[in-house]
């Protein structure tokens, strides 16, 4: 799996992590991988229904590393 951008959101309480990945997706080529950080524990829920929500594909299932939370969404 070849990652196209990382987006560094630890420290960052919701809703800010589905905010700026949003915004990050939108930015992004059709196709290109975005890793998303975050360790605010309603990220784990949030941010993959909003990205499905916008029309989004994970490219897995969210990964729960400690207190962090690795997405794999394809814009």
């Amino acid at each position: 799996m070849s990652i196209d951008y990382t987006l560094d959101l630890r420290g960052e309480s919701c809703p800010y992590p589905v905010i700026y990945t949003l915004e990050t997706l939108r930015d992004m080529k059709k196709g290109q991988l975005l890793q998303v950080i975050a360790d605010c524990p309603a990220a784990f829920r949030n941010v993959p229904e909003e990205v499905i929500k916008h029309g989004y594909t994970l490219a897995q299932e969210p990964v729960k590393n400690g207190q962090e939370f690795m997405f794999y969404i394809t814009a």
